[in-house]
């Protein structure tokens, strides 16, 4: 499916300079179908924003019939353009822990969170003032969309102590999630300056599972989530 790109400035009351956050737009285009309608997808970037290897991989969602969304995550900070991967602009990675952030909105359906670098770091120590997991705690990811966590299993920038803390604060909350660790680094689906931790095959292998989540969840109408009976039967 062909696939066109675009972006919109829009006003942020967040930013000091009161100057508008960048969102970028890639779209299925159907020619023939002019009043086509497709499902939506955000896709929160890691820290150097809107660079090459998330214009694709945005564009690989967009191709299979959504629209999807790249907001310029760092606009408080400098302007929409892609900060360069070099030493200077080395930074934590920020796309997961927003993706994750946003999963607690009743209008998301399924959320998908690569890495999720910030998640733990409050609890473990590490200086940040994040409360996501002590609002999993309290509740208020219940009830809510699916979740889907990938983690390699050897990222150093979230050690095992963070993956089980996630995992059992998601689990303990009756959250409804796919944890997934998967051997390989951090940002192993960066097809571009990857510092030698690019897995073409494995990023393959995770994106066909998050477009079955997506198109399971929110490519699909299924109307209002109605609470049932979830508990599970013992039978073989």
């Amino acid at each position: 499916m062909l696939i066109t790109k675009t972006w919109h400035d829009v006003p942020s009351s967040l930013d000091r300079n009161g100057q508008p956050m960048r969102i970028f737009v890639f779209a299925p285009s159907v020619p023939s179908y002019p009043n086509a309608k497709f499902p939506g997808v955000v896709v929160f970037s890691e820290i150097y924003q809107v660079t090459g290897p998330v214009e694709r991989f945005a564009g690989q969602i967009a191709s299979q019939g959504f629209v999807v969304a790249c907001p310029s995550s760092y606009h408080e900070f400098q302007g929409p353009e892609a900060i360069p991967y070099d030493d200077e602009a080395t930074g934590m990675c920020l796309g997961g822990h927003l993706a994750f952030r946003a999963a607690f909105d009743p209008r998301v359906l399924a959320t998908v969170c690569f890495f999720g670098t910030d998640i733990h770091s409050a609890t473990l120590g590490k200086g940040k003032n994040d409360d996501s997991l002590v609002k999993v705690r309290k509740g208020d990811l219940t009830g809510k969309g699916e979740l889907v966590m990938i983690f390699g299993k050897q990222d150093t920038h979230v050690p095992r102590a963070g993956r089980d803390l996630i995992r059992a604060t998601l689990e303990d909350a009756n959250v409804p999630v796919s944890f997934l660790e998967v051997q390989a680094q951090h940002a192993f689906i960066r097809d571009e300056s990857s510092k030698g931790r690019w897995d073409a095959a494995l990023t393959k292998s995770m994106f066909t599972f998050m477009m079955e989540v997506f198109e399971r969840t929110v490519g699909r109408d299924l109307g209002e989530r109605v609470a049932g009976n979830d508990k599970v039967e013992h039978v073989c």
